[in-house]
């Protein structure tokens, strides 16, 4: 009975109904307690991976390492621990795990030593090619020592015959495709790579005469370094004596960051083409109101994260905005559960109808989102059996029909619920009065273009139009190829 209480408690602490981000990446250079720094930087980029943390230092002569299961406040907020990651200079990572099992190694930033000297690499995506290339390079003799895609990244780096580090990064990154920035630490540089598209976010800040690396702007403001510009689609940054230096060996394209740092994943005061994702969530709001048909008497967020959409949306029409769910911010937040039964009462662990701004009441109900549609279903289960008189659902984005394989854990395509039903039939499955999603146009509206570009999308929107600017080669391919696992999933290491 014990075994099976502590099982269901970990269950419900897992709980998360939404998509799920992949990782964030810190790093800082030529600075005092660099580690504590960038044990900040990965506090700010909790939200994008609760799984495991890692941070590597290196002090000029070596390298030091410490990898940790859960989040980053109940591993790095010790002096003990810091003492033990002396250096100027420091790489981190959060984890939220899309390719590889949950084990040590598999934490990041991994290390590697080569013949121009010792690396560390921090990842943020995932390759669609990695698998291929795994196992091209086991069948060279390659020994893997994680699950882990970013394994096969710091094995072609070691493999390579440059001579210089940076040359071995970029004869590395020719080979490798899909959705990735990464932060690299060698023995002179800090190193920051973003894909040819610009799918995963990296921004550049300075703090005084330090450069420092981060998937979003939240994680400068934390240590007060100040916000420079995004690394461009395709760049490699290469910090070095205190020098920032550019360097474009990809053919010119231009960028489509993933559309969803605009609608979920990024925090909500991190700058994303030149504004924050709270404002673009508040204009996903006003274009939704743009093409509401529907009377109500309040509008009500699913929180936390369709406040801002809703926020937006009521004040376009001047409605009543109230907090008509609220909130436990004490449940656990890190991967999607399978378990159906234990997803709903979830649910009920994290939200609770407020019956006073409710009862009696025509609700629009809004939210960033809608995947599975089973928490759907409860928040409007809830709000009736609170007493509201209609429900009218609006989704501040498109409809999601399919997958990601670029570092965001999606369900497959048969457990989207919109990927397999009609508008109609989704609203009866959740028990709406009415449902509506905002149309692809008024998204991209929203986040500043008059329309989508159909010949060459200004962004990576293949959740709702199944254009991949990718290949997902390891998952489509013809002969498909499943993941390598080489480690137990009992491993400690």
């Amino acid at each position: 009975m014990k075994k099976l209480i502590k099982s269901l408690k970990k269950k419900l602490r897992n709980f998360n109904p939404k998509l799920n981000e992949e990782c964030g990446v810190f790093g800082i250079s030529n600075v005092k307690d660099a580690s504590a720094l960038t044990a900040l930087g990965l506090h700010a980029l909790q939200h994008r991976g609760q799984e495991g943390c890692g941070i590597v230092t290196f002090d000029g002569k070596q390298y030091f390492s410490e990898k940790r299961f859960g989040l980053v406040g109940d591993n790095f907020n010790k002096e003990k621990v810091l003492n033990k990651l002396p250096g100027d200079y420091a790489i981190g990572h959060n984890r939220y795990s899309t390719t590889g099992e949950n084990t040590l190694r598999n934490i990041q930033p991994f290390f590697a030593d080569t013949n121009a000297g010792g690396i560390g690499v921090a990842h943020n995506g995932n390759l669609t090619n990695s698998i291929s290339l795994r196992k091209k390079l086991v069948a060279d003799g390659a020994i893997f020592y994680t699950t882990s895609d970013t394994e096969t990244i710091v094995q072609l780096i070691a493999k390579s015959k440059r001579i210089k580090t940076i040359d071995k990064i970029v004869d590395a990154i020719f080979q490798i495709q899909g959705g990735y920035a990464l932060v690299m630490l060698t023995q002179t540089s800090l190193v920051g790579v973003r894909d040819p598209f610009g799918i995963r976010p990296l921004v550049i800040g300075k703090l005084k005469n330090s450069y420092v690396l981060a998937s979003e702007t939240c994680a400068l403001d934390i240590i007060g370094a100040k916000f420079i510009r995004e690394v461009e689609n395709g760049e490699i940054i290469l910090i070095e004596n205190n020098q920032l230096k550019s360097i474009k060996p990809f053919p010119e394209k231009k960028i489509r960051p993933c559309v969803f740092e605009y609608i979920y994943f990024a925090r909500p005061d991190s700058i994303i083409d030149g504004k924050t994702a709270y404002e673009h969530r508040k204009s996903l709001g006003v274009e939704l109101a743009k093409e509401n048909d529907e009377d109500a008497d309040i509008v009500v967020p699913v929180p936390d994260s369709g406040n801002a959409a809703a926020l937006g949306f009521a004040q376009h029409l001047n409605m009543n905005f109230e907090l008509g769910l609220v909130r436990n911010h004490y449940v656990g937040r890190t991967f999607i559960e399978p378990s159906q039964k234990i997803r709903s009462l979830g649910v009920k662990l994290k939200l609770n109808a407020n019956q006073s701004a409710i009862k009696d009441k025509k609700i629009i109900l809004i939210d960033d989102s809608l995947v599975r549609g089973t928490t759907s279903y409860k928040i409007v289960k809830m709000l009736y059996d609170a007493g509201a008189k209609e429900v009218h659902v609006k989704i501040a984005c498109p409809e999601i029909k399919y997958p990601d394989f670029y570092g965001v854990d999606t369900p497959t395509k048969k457990e989207l619920l919109a990927a397999n039903k009609t508008n109609d039939e989704i609203c009866d499955y959740i028990g709406a009065k009415s449902l509506k999603f905002l149309s692809i146009n008024g998204m991209y509206r929203a986040i500043g273009f008059n329309k989508r570009n159909e010949n060459y999308p200004q962004l990576t929107d293949h959740y709702f139009t199944g254009d991949y600017p990718v290949k997902p080669i390891d998952e489509l391919g013809d002969n498909k190829i499943t993941q390598l696992s080489l480690l137990s999933t009992g491993s400690n290491n």
